[in-house]
């Protein structure tokens, strides 16, 4: 299962429902897209550090940005921008989940229910 950065950001406000869905999923992966954004939201070195020691403690696995990733996501971008407001992380991490043949989980459904090739697990808080 690849988590949307907003599971990422649930657990960090100590959300119990989206702890255990981590905690109880088999392979914990993220998008290098979703990696960034974690990183970019930190506003410190001490916050840096804890997003790559959090990430490398429960044996998350960053799946590499590919040439196909970066097609599909500009092709979602140009589907789906106009009629869904589609912005470009959200595209790329959606690519992700599909070229790797993964299930996203995200509490964001509107970002991505428009994707009809991706499986999508809606999470809520």
């Amino acid at each position: 299962m690849i988590f949307d950065t907003d599971i990422f950001i649930w657990v960090q406000r100590k959300n119990i429902k989206a702890a255990k869905l981590m905690e109880k999923s088999e392979n914990r992966l993220l998008s290098t897209q979703t990696y960034m954004e974690l990183l970019q939201c930190a506003k410190n070195k001490t916050q840096h550090q804890f997003v790559k020691d959090f990430i490398t403690s429960y044996g998350f696995i960053v799946l590499p940005f590919t040439e196909n990733i970066g097609h599909r996501a500009s092709i979602y971008i140009e589907e789906y921008t106009l009629s869904s407001n589609l912005r470009s992380g959200d595209a790329i991490i959606a690519a992700t989940a599909v070229e790797n043949n993964m299930t996203l989980v995200s509490g964001n459904a509107r970002h991505y229910k428009m994707i009809k090739d991706l499986r999508l697990k809606i999470f809520r808080p």
